[in-house]
């Protein structure tokens, strides 16, 4: 803890950001585990380092990874200020889905301008959405694509038959994704598989 005599410029950016673990997500199904948007904003940093990374491997892409990684970090901080709308509620009508995109914006840069001003234009190029390119946006949003439909799977797996319908949308989302980034195709092919397996079926080799 600094001293009394320090007085440096006080700013609440990181305190709004660890309250990322309050906010949950699927607000409308019932879960059999509940998730966070600070727990599935590492999960959406983690894919979208990997499809970044078999882009360029594998695809000859030229993907900024660590930009990726650092907007996907980023990608739902607003909602510490929204909260997470309901994908049905969101899209119900294009009216709601620009004022939701209004607030978001506003709730962006009320959180960027928490910061000290010598590091506000820094991190907002991470976190304002109109300052994100469209190439890394396009990474970040199939990621967070990724990350709902593995939910979805993990809880069809779990016995809960709530999320069947956004299981479906969710892939046939990633299908058409995959027409135009290979790397989607790919992830899907090697290591989806994977979270349908119990931790007994992970550890055998």
């Amino acid at each position: 803890m600094l001293s009394e005599s320090t007085t440096p410029e006080q700013s609440h950016f990181f305190a709004y950001l660890a309250r990322m673990k309050y906010i949950v997500r699927w607000g409308l199904m019932r879960n059999t585990r509940t998730e966070n948007i600070q727990e599935h904003s590492l999960q959406v940093a983690m894919i979208a380092h990997a499809l970044a990374v078999i882009g360029n491997e594998l695809y000859g892409e030229t993907n900024d990874i660590g930009r990726i990684v650092t907007v996907a970090l980023y990608h739902d901080a607003a909602e510490i200020i929204t909260g997470d709308l309901p994908t049905p509620v969101k899209y119900f009508r294009q009216d709601i889905l620009d004022s939701y995109k209004a607030l978001e914006a506003h709730a962006e840069r009320k959180l960027t301008g928490l910061l000290p001003e010598r590091l506000r234009s820094a991190f907002a190029s991470n976190i304002e959405s109109e300052r994100i390119e469209p190439e890394v946006a396009r990474v970040v949003k199939a990621a967070d694509s990724m990350s709902a439909y593995l939910k979805c799977l993990e809880e069809g797996f779990a016995g809960n038959q709530e999320f069947k319908k956004a299981e479906s949308y969710l892939l046939a989302k990633l299908e058409e994704m995959q027409e135009t980034m290979p790397a989607v195709r790919y992830f899907c092919t090697h290591f989806v598989d994977g979270f349908a397996l119990t931790l007994d079926d992970l550890s055998y080799d």
